[in-house]
């Protein structure tokens, strides 16, 4: 594939920041510091990769004003390196573009709406009354259900599911597998067998929302789970019904979120977090990998509950010793009484 090259200024011209060293450096596509080569940019984030910096064969970087110096490659300077880096590769490598039309194979519903610039690809399925808004791919196998309301721009990859009824934003991108309004885990005991509770609410999700391979958002049981705009999934992640996922907020792999959960805007979830069931969860929380979160988070800052890794022999000492915490605490808690009694008769 033949990349479209760009002069080091016009690129700083199109995005901001200011170039230091030879404008006139061409660019074709985007690196890491160690490995890129000539016609290759690279960026720095954190000064410990420096010594990566001093030994790149990279035609430019992009630094951040307090690296300015660290290097004499021609350079853009900018307040973040790392969302530049993100513009810059999204220029070099634009998305495939697809044909406006509708596959043969594909089966319509009737009374179905689409726009003449989507692409619906070979042998997906739409049900009745869906609307699928302008520019909007839908990639082959795909299957949309009676009544959901698409908006423009959506980009959903081989077969992803939406069940019926629910409603999405405008710039969806839902990868391979996804599944977006499955019943929600809704049972209820009687006489010693369950009974289905029918999930009657809806998946309404916003603008601007990423979706993960095999990621799975379950419908509601009666109100709707709702995922606000700018929220980003990462793949095999399980939002249970009734969830509330806050915009601007960013999931990583295999978290789980039980029902009726609510988590704020600007949070951030390690990847294997679980959430407990109708917590609450503030905004601008940060969730370490594998922490359970068993009560609700009421202030912004960093949560962790993760036991420090170390050699099995180590580990396994440790654990016997935690298995008697709470015996040792009520001694502890006798000892200081005692303590307590013997300065009082000694006074």
């Amino acid at each position: 594939m033949t990349h479209v090259t760009y002069r080091l200024a016009d690129i700083a011209a199109h995005f901001g920041g200011r170039v230091l060293g030879d404008g006139d450096v061409r660019i074709e596509q985007v690196a890491t510091l160690e490995h890129a080569q000539a016609g290759n940019i690279a960026f720095l984030t954190n000064a410990k990769y420096r010594a990566q910096l001093d030994a790149t064969r990279a035609s430019a970087v992009i630094v951040a004003e307090t690296e300015a110096g660290a290097t004499a490659l021609p350079r853009i300077v900018c307040d973040n390196p790392y969302a530049y880096f993100a513009k810059v590769s999204a220029l070099l490598n634009p998305a495939p573009q697809f044909k406006a039309g509708i596959h043969a194979s594909a089966v319509i519903g009737e009374g179905a709406q689409i726009d003449a610039t989507a692409h619906i690809g070979p042998y997906v399925v739409i049900g009745a009354r869906a609307r699928i808004g302008a520019r909007s791919v839908i990639m082959e196998g795909c299957s949309i259900g009676d009544d959901v309301d698409m908006g423009a721009n959506a980009h959903l990859y081989p077969r992803v599911v939406v069940y019926h009824g629910c409603v999405i934003g405008s710039n969806l991108i839902a990868h391979a597998g996804a599944v977006i309004g499955s019943d929600g885990f809704g049972m209820a005991m009687e006489k010693g067998r369950w009974l289905k509770i029918p999930q009657i609410g809806r998946v309404v999700i916003g603008d601007d929302v990423e979706i993960g391979a095999n990621t799975t958002i379950d419908r509601g049981a009666l109100d709707d789970t709702v995922i606000e705009d700018d929220v980003k999934l990462d793949n095999q992640i399980q939002v249970a019904h009734n969830v509330r996922i806050g915009a601007h907020s960013a999931i990583a792999g295999c978290v789980g979120i039980a029902g009726s959960a609510s988590i704020g805007r600007y949070c951030r979830i390690g990847g294997s977090a679980g959430i407990l069931g109708h917590l609450q969860i503030a905004d601008n929380v940060e969730i370490a990998s594998f922490t359970l979160v068993g009560k609700s988070i009421r202030e912004a800052g960093s949560y962790a509950g993760i036991f420090p890794f170390s050699k099995n022999e180590e580990w396994r000492k440790n654990a016997a010793q935690l298995r008697h915490l709470d015996e040792l605490a009520r001694r502890v808690k006798q000892l200081q009484q005692e303590l307590e009694e013997l300065k009082r008769k000694n006074a």
